[in-house]
Order: structure tokens, then sequence, then C-alpha cells
């Protein structure tokens, strides 16, 4: 009889589990933080574009062609300065300093960038970006709505 309790508690506790959502790996996030810098210092955007939400990727890589960043825009300096992982596990804010200039400017811009990265489909993707060469580039796309019949 004393097993019953036991296997009670065991198949409690087994439901509880599966119905908590998965914690983003956190070993995962230290190599996609360091990859996405490091192809941006490398301006690798080809392989940067996939550390993107793959719903970013096409208009990502469309503005790197029309800014002609491959030529114009060079990253001199990073550090990454802080990383929060929410509660829930499956977002990350990342504080960076970047040192970058974009052609025809020679003035180097030293800012400090938050970005949100989420852990989607067992990877960690760059889904926002605040300041930095990619400003207001990187943002969560809103759903369209329809107007309200009048």
């Amino acid at each position: 009889m004393k097993r019953l309790p036991a296997l009670m508690v065991a198949l409690v506790l087994g439901g509880a589990c599966a119905h908590t959502p998965p914690k983003g790996d956190l070993e995962l996030l230290q190599p996609a933080v360091e990859g996405f810098h490091k192809n941006l210092r490398w301006r690798n955007y080809r392989a940067l574009s996939a550390y993107l939400v793959p719903e970013e990727r096409k208009d990502f890589e469309r503005q790197r062609r029309e800014l002609h960043d491959d030529r114009d825009l060079t990253v001199t300096d990073y550090e990454i300065e802080d990383v929060k992982v929410a509660d829930d596990g499956r977002r990350a804010t990342i504080q960076s300093r970047i040192q970058w200039m974009r052609l025809p400017s020679v003035t180097e811009q030293n800012d400090t960038v938050t970005s949100e990265f989420v852990f989607r489909d067992g990877a960690w993707l760059l889904e926002k970006q605040q300041s930095g060469p990619f400003d207001g580039e990187l943002e969560p796309k809103e759903p369209a709505t329809t107007p309200p019949s009048p």
C-alpha cells in the first residue's frame, strides 16, 4: 500500500510537467547571440539572416541589398554587456554595445543595442532589435486587421 501514494504523486507531477511549455535551451542561447554578433562584425549577412525569425528574413536581406551594406556598413567592434532571460525561459533580452558606421557618413556610431531573442523550433532567433545599424527594421509584424463592415 505504500507504493500507491508514491505512484499517485508521480502521476500528478508527471501530468503537471506534460502541460508546462518547454523552456528554451539556455546552452544554445550563447552561441546564437555570439554567432549573430560575429556574422554582423564580418559582414556575413546571408549567415546573419539565419539568426532571425523566419518572417523577418526576406525583408532583412532586401534591406541589406538596397542599402549596399556589403560595401557601406562596417561594424568595428561589439561587446555583449547583459543577458536577461524571461521567467518562462522562452525569451531573452540582450544588451550589447556596437560601434559601426554606414557610408557615406564617416562618423562612427557607438550604440547600446537591445536585441530580443525567442526560443522557437529548438533554436534561439532574433525577433526584435532597437538601436544600432538595423534600428527600426527588426520589429514584429502586426497582424493585418480587416476594418469593420459599415
